[in-house]
């Protein structure tokens, strides 16, 4: 670069001896401000011819000869620039490398405010006739320079010779040899970690093949993963834009044209995502989609949302990421080679997470086991890959972190067989439903659904926390109040974004009071009875795409749509607990406390039928009644902890339930 700059101050003497040979106005402090009677004469007298020197041309052949690998040989390569092209870009370029250009410039202008090369000196510089059709070509539009934004025309109301270059700074600083990208992208360039798989591997070879845009349709969010395998296989930069960064207020055609041109600059790739986030931004989605499947450079494009034609002239390359594959397990050890294998293995199945992910979940697991002073651990990775979830879905649904497990279950042995059923299912729906391609078609997704009956009490939603906390994973219980509304459309629309948000997080998604929502359709009498079943019948629909963990539980079977059944992978039911389980049931609940030795557990357990919920709600009772009197839970207080639950429950407390203890009921 040095030497082409100092083969064109050997031009630039040229200019100013041509200039200033005979002039009796040089010596003129004014020169530049004003046009005198000399100079004006000197102009019609006709133009001077335009200077050569060999001596010039002799120092930039040596230049490319003595660095045929510099960026600029490159970029001139890459891009179809031939000599005049790759002079203009110098002569532009000059006043922000050599300082000494910019008076120069000013002295051949004939303006001392003009610092930079207009069109008319650059092509005087560069050897070429500024009259000639083929020389002023060299600035259009679709010539290029400025087709690949290496030279911008500035002070377009002047005329056309008159107007000013200005080469952009990061075109400068990449051929001085910074890869630091253009500031304008900074806070919108994303950080994927690439994927190589089979996805992976089939578009690296279209690519390779010059394919210019690409449209990946990417449910959850993958993509840019993946197309950062493909360029990593190909060994290509890639400008990876994040669209949701972008705010409603950017010019995105500016983004476009500067993201393109460091894609031209690096020999890379543009990749733009998600581009839902322009779509649902209202008015009309090709006038942001445009700028950027539109640039000319290789293009992927990614998002949920289904190709436009409006969006670009020419025509993508279209390709749906394989739900299966996105599933496909990665390997945590290859993303982070450190961590132990047997620490890993169990989180692979259980969270579906690509590789930036991966590195996050680690990093966050690291800190948490530094936290406790503890070496890294399942439990700690656990924690971390569940940080890696959105918040969106907290908006409709309240997050809880599992905290009970197998142990603290107490329930008949075929209940409990029936759930470890459905969490081995969700464990390994991945080699199900995807390796062995057991998922029929018709769009299905990759979910398990269950529906949990039974009474109140009896451990419909302690089972969903203890599925939850077996597979490591975060429970959701859907808000009904948020969810419901009644303007019409609008409970559709809410639980559309549970679903889908629910596809993206890794966690088990609970409705509790199902029948709520999912209750039978009946016959239409009003336009009430006509929204409701299509609620109803979206949420058939909505079940059958979905990827999600989800459980449903009701203390009203009957109540559900029969449609519902088919759909769902496991229905469990939950009995009142007999006498021996209620046994078990009181033991737990009454652990943590002292108890009096007059504290007849199996009495408890025989007499009384109750579920679950009722015993832990009497046991609170009776642990507030022992605090009260600063002493051990004794007979009586849980006589009358069991009465006060019995009337909560509409029942009356009879002589044959409780015997001798039935004194205790009236006080």
């Amino acid at each position: 670069m040095l030497q082409r700059l100092a083969a064109l101050m050997v031009r630039v003497r040229a200019v100013v001896d041509a200039r200033t040979e005979d002039d009796p106005t040089i010596d003129d402090p004014f020169l530049g401000l004003y046009i005198s009677d000399d100079r004006a004469r000197r102009v019609l007298a006709g133009p001077r011819p335009t200077p050569t020197s060999t001596e010039a041309d002799e120092l930039a052949a040596e230049a490319d000869r003595g660095a045929p690998d510099s960026r600029l040989t490159w970029l001139a390569k890459r891009l179809g620039l031939d000599d005049i092209d790759v002079q203009l870009l110098v002569i532009a370029m000059a006043p922000d490398v050599d300082a000494r250009f910019e008076q120069l410039y000013g002295f051949c202008n004939d303006d001392v405010t003009s610092r930079r090369a207009t069109l008319g000196l650059a092509l005087t510089l560069a050897g070429s006739h500024p009259g000639q059709a083929a020389a002023r070509a060299r600035f259009d539009a679709g010539a290029p320079l400025r087709l690949h934004d290496l030279v911008r025309i500035e002070q377009l109301d002047r005329p056309f010779l008159g107007r000013s270059l200005l080469v952009p700074d990061r075109v400068t600083s990449f051929l001085l040899g910074s890869d630091e990208p253009d500031p304008l992208l900074a806070d919108v360039l994303a950080t994927p970690v690439a994927f190589d798989d089979d996805q992976a591997r089939r578009l690296a070879l279209v690519l390779g093949e010059g394919v210019e845009l690409v449209h990946l349709v990417d449910p959850l969010g993958r993509a840019a993963e993946v197309t950062a395998g493909a360029l990593e296989r190909l060994g290509r930069a890639l400008i990876p834009i994040d669209l949701a960064r972008t705010t409603p207020t950017d010019d995105l055609t500016e983004l476009a044209r500067v993201a393109a041109r460091e894609a031209q600059l690096r020999g890379g790739v543009l990749f733009a995502g998600p581009i839902d986030v322009l779509v649902d931004r209202g008015a009309d989605p090709s006038e942001r989609l445009r700028p950027f499947a539109e640039q000319r450079c290789p293009v992927v494009l990614a998002g949920s949302t289904s190709w436009d034609p409006s969006w670009a002239r020419g025509v993508p390359l279209q390709i749906a990421l394989d739900r299966r594959a996105e599933r496909t397990r990665v390997d945590w050890n290859s993303v982070v080679p450190d961590l132990p294998s047997d620490v890993t293995a169990p989180v692979e199945g259980q969270f579906r997470l690509g590789p930036a992910e991966i590195q996050r979940a680690t990093e966050a697991a690291s800190m948490l086991a530094s936290w406790h002073g503890e070496e890294l651990s399942l439990r700690h990775l656990r924690a971390g890959a569940r940080q890696q979830n959105g918040a969106r879905l907290e908006r409709l649904a309240r997050r809880l972190e599992p905290a009970v497990g197998w142990d603290d279950l107490v329930l008949p042995p075929s209940v409990r067989s029936s759930l470890e059923r459905l969490a081995s299912r969700a464990r390994h729906r991945t080699t199900v439903l995807g390796d062995w391609g057991m998922r029929p078609g018709g769009g299905r997704g990759f979910g398990v659904t269950a529906l949990f009956a039974g009474d109140s009490g009896t451990g419909k939603t302690m089972s969903a926390e203890v599925l939850a906390h077996d597979l490591g994973l975060d429970l959701y219980v859907v808000n009904l109040a948020t969810v419901v509304d009644k303007y019409v459309g609008e409970t559709e629309k809410n639980l559309d974004r549970i679903f889908t948000d629910a596809d993206t997080v890794n966690g088990v998604l609970l409705f509790d009071e199902a029948d709520a929502l999912f209750g039978s359709r009946s016959e239409v009498r009003d336009s009430h009875d006509r929204y409701a079943n299509l609620e109803i019948a979206y949420l058939l629909q909505r079940m059958e795409t979905f990827d999600g963990l989800a459980v449903l539980s009701t203390n009203l079977r009957a109540n559900l749509d029969e449609a519902f059944a088919r759909r769902l992978d496991a229905t469990i039911e939950f009995p009142v607990p007999e006498a021996d389980l209620r046994e078990q049931l009181w033991r737990s609940t009454l652990a943590p406390l002292d108890l009096a030795g007059d504290v007849d557990l199996e009495f408890c357990a025989d007499r009384f039928e109750l579920t679950g919920g009722n015993i832990r709600s009497a046991g609170v009772t009776a642990a507030y009644a022992a605090a009260t009197a600063g002493g051990a839970v004794t007979m009586a207080m849980m006589i009358r902890a069991i009465a006060e639950e019995y009337r909560k429950l509409g029942r009356l407390c009879l002589d044959a339930e409780f015997g001798e203890y039935h004194h205790l009921t009236l006080g």
